[in-house]
């Protein structure tokens, strides 16, 4: 089981963004292959790659790691996520049944020590897909909103879904080893353009149903 959408969740996302050859991006699956493009960066693509620490206070806690990529469908932006792993059964089977989104279960740990760094550690049966150490940053002043379109296939169809939140914001920098050959492997040896931490972050994926939305 699961909760329904919206889900309101809390935490910390420590996000890194890479430039990757647009041969060596993920292909999308149909029907989203034929409406959105990867957003062009010169002869790369842009992939985000991201820890996420879900905490008390929200519908859920659990971790996760993911890697999306920037798509336009028109002059409309947004990401669509090609892999994505979880510790929590409740949100694969939700993400997966909700909104299209590819999630698996993993062995995840994700801390962070008294200096401010994060490490996190993500592992399958076949071994380790990556490991990842984020430095504190800089904080800026103020809490930023953090909205996000979620361009999935589902069922056939394209699903569209709307993230709005806010959050602080830590700039710093991120060390990444990914494993060549496990299923991140397009990321081996990359380095970041640009790490950000969303910090504290309250969001919101997805909307009410209708009948719900009706009611309330």
């Amino acid at each position: 089981m699961y909760p329904p959408e919206p889900w309101d969740l809390r935490g910390q996302l420590h996000l890194s963004v890479f430039a990757v050859p647009r041969a060596a991006v993920p292909a999308l699956p149909d029907p989203l292959a034929g409406a959105v493009r990867p957003l062009p960066f010169g002869r790369h693509a842009l992939v985000g790659a991201a820890w996420v620490r879900y905490e008390p206070g929200g519908i859920l806690q659990y971790q996760e790691l993911l890697s999306a990529v920037l798509v336009h469908e028109g002059r409309r932006p947004g990401v669509s996520i090609t892999e994505i792993w979880v510790d929590s059964v409740a949100s694969r089977d939700g993400g997966r049944e909700l909104w299209g989104i590819p999630k698996d279960l993993a062995d995840l740990d994700v801390r962070t020590a008294p200096d401010g760094r994060t490490e996190g550690t993500a592992s399958i049966g076949s071994g380790r897909i990556a490991a990842v150490s984020f430095g504190a940053g800089w904080r800026l002043p103020g809490r930023w909103p953090a909205p996000m379109s979620v361009v999935q296939a589902l069922d056939g169809d394209i699903k569209r879904t709307t993230v709005r939140g806010r959050a602080g914001l830590r700039l710093g920098g991120s060390t990444w080893r990914v494993e060549a050959d496990g299923p991140l492997g397009y990321l081996a040896g990359r380095r970041p353009l640009l790490t950000v931490t969303l910090a504290d972050f309250q969001l919101r994926f997805g909307v009410p149903a209708p009948a719900a939305a009706a009611s309330s």
